[in-house]
């Protein structure tokens, strides 16, 4: 599957973004996706998983009550949508499908196919 992800930009602190990513070219529905970010030195992190039903999500600690990831398999597109945004938020982006259809992990290893990446950054 092809991801391509966008949605990113320039904000301010407090402000709210949501990104979306669109995916082609394989099964969609059955795969849980993920978002996860890397800033410059750091190692890449998850945000936020949502299993193939939707019917199950995971956050990380660091966004948890102030984003939400849903999907739309009729559009075969994922969102994250993010509020209350925080300077420690400013990272890379990225979305990606995990290796294996039904299963629900959140690992980064764990997903096998990775959008090019959207840039946030939250200015002070």
């Amino acid at each position: 599957v092809q991801l391509q992800a966008s949605g990113g930009g320039l904000v301010q602190a407090g402000d709210s973004l949501r990104l979306s990513c669109a995916a082609s070219g394989g099964t969609f529905r059955s795969f849980a996706m993920g978002w996860f970010r890397q800033a410059p030195g750091k190692e890449r992190e998850v945000v936020a998983v949502i299993s193939w039903s939707g019917g199950s999500t995971y956050y990380a600690d660091s966004v948890k009550g102030r984003s939400t990831i849903s999907r739309d398999d009729a559009k075969n597109t994922v969102y994250l949508q993010m509020s209350s945004l925080k300077p420690e938020d400013t990272a890379v982006y990225y979305c990606a499908a995990h290796r294996t259809a039904v299963r629900f992990t959140y690992y980064p290893a764990d997903f096998g196919s990775w959008g090019q990446g959207t840039q946030v950054t939250v200015s002070s």
